[in-house]
């Protein structure tokens, strides 16, 4: 009895931190200044161009959504969009750093994007 009673026990506090663990991490704005400085030197030139490993404009992200942010970050992590040198700056962030740097350039405009 006192078997079946842990075991209940255990069933349950097992089954309540499942969804404390699949928690979706909130990006916090303020947060960023500190993670953004590897991306200032591309995204935040207009009209830059990076040459490697070819030649391809470099979009401004100030004002893109946080989900498309995130969700690119993520797919550079992955090795799923390649870019090396994406894939080596995504690689170095967390799920929090991601989703501060992606509220941090979803609450900006084109025009407020920091140069």
């Amino acid at each position: 009895m006192k078997t079946s009673l842990a075991l209940l026990v255990l069933a349950a506090f097992a089954a309540s931190a499942v969804p404390a663990a699949a928690a979706e991490v909130v990006g916090n704005p303020k947060a960023a200044p500190a993670k953004i400085e590897m991306c200032i030197g591309c995204h935040g030139i207009p009209g830059y161009k990076a040459g490697f490993p070819e030649v391809f404009p470099v979009p401004m992200i100030g004002g893109q959504s946080a989900k498309y942010i995130e969700s690119a970050l993520k797919a550079y992590r992955k090795g799923e969009r390649k870019n090396p040198s994406m894939m080596g700056i995504a690689k170095s962030l967390s799920d929090q750093d991601i989703a501060d740097v992606a509220a941090y350039y979803a609450q900006q405009t084109p025009a407020t994007a920091k140069r």
